[in-house]
């Protein structure tokens, strides 16, 4: 029998000292809504999570944590069957997430929880990732470059908060090596030096930045970028990006499609939602319409 409450992940490593299952409690309680809590520690514990729930008829999931609390809940989700996408509700906590900024719902427990009210949601796309990780589904944001080495930097930056990637942008940066690239997507190519590759589904990563403004998840094509500016431009794309103005930048250079590639000189570090992967090089695709994302 399906159950009609929610099944609700709790990261307790993303409440910063506090209790966060107690606080996602008092939020579902204060919005009148009813869940099932269980606190997750490892992606393998997710997983075994997500599979329990299924077995009991749960089909409404929440993650409570960041984008990689987000990111293991939707690989647990997608790595199985379903006759209809399920349903994923999204509370923000600790650094914040990043994929629900093109929502409009709040960075916090307390006030997200009233988006689980109801019975709307929104159809979106995810990706997956293929490489010498084996396959990985994200759902907003991978990228491979300066912008994957400075994701890793960050996790080790968290007392920062959300000055965190950018400041890991900046400790790596005059270290970071360009290389070639080999970039395909859908039909368009790109062969060149850059320092970074994005491969969007959603719009923001890094704390707000805008950095693919034109990317939809409901688009059925990855929005990549690969990003071929010399150092010395950084600090001007970095500022740019910030507010989603970077695009008609000379060295952006933007390919859409459903499948994509890239292939370096050097091996580069790879991230999906914040999640290190491995390194180069990896292939990709959309997956249309694979997950109700609860508004």
């Amino acid at each position: 029998m399906e159950s009609p409450d929610w099944f609700v992940m709790v990261n307790p490593a993303a409440g910063r000292g506090t209790d966060l299952a107690a606080r996602t409690r008092a939020a579902l309680d204060r919005w009148q809504v009813t869940g099932t809590i269980a606190e997750s520690t490892t992606a393998g514990h997710v997983d075994d999570l997500v599979g329990e729930a299924i077995e009991v008829g749960h089909r409404r999931f929440v993650a409570v944590g960041g984008d990689g609390t987000v990111n293991l809940v939707v690989n647990g989700l997608l790595s199985r069957h379903w006759d209809e996408p399920p349903t994923l509700g999204i509370l923000p906590a600790g650094t914040g997430c990043d994929f629900v900024r093109v929502f409009g719902i709040p960075q916090d427990v307390e006030h997200a929880a009233r988006h689980l009210q109801g019975s709307e949601t929104y159809r979106s796309d995810a990706g997956v990732l293929e490489g010498a990780w084996g396959s990985r589904f994200f759902i907003n944001i991978a990228q491979a470059g300066i912008g994957a080495a400075s994701a890793r930097t960050a996790d080790r930056l968290a007392w920062l908060r959300g000055l965190r990637y950018q400041t890991a942008f900046w400790l790596n940066l005059p270290t970071f090596p360009r290389t070639e690239v080999r970039v395909a997507a859908g039909r368009r190519s790109y062969e060149g030096e850059a320092l970074s590759v994005i491969f969007a589904n959603g719009q923001f990563f890094g704390n707000g930045m805008n950095i693919a403004p034109r990317a939809t998840v409901v688009s059925g094509q990855i929005d990549a970028q690969v990003i071929s500016a010399r150092k010395s431009q950084a600090p001007l794309l970095m500022r740019q990006a910030a507010r989603g103005l970077h695009l008609a930048h000379e060295a952006v250079h933007r390919l859409r499609g459903p499948e994509f590639s890239i292939e370096t000189n050097d091996p580069w570090p790879v991230e999906a939602d914040g999640e290190y992967l491995g390194m180069t090089p990896l292939r990709g695709r959309i997956l249309p319409a694979a997950i109700d994302i609860k508004i």
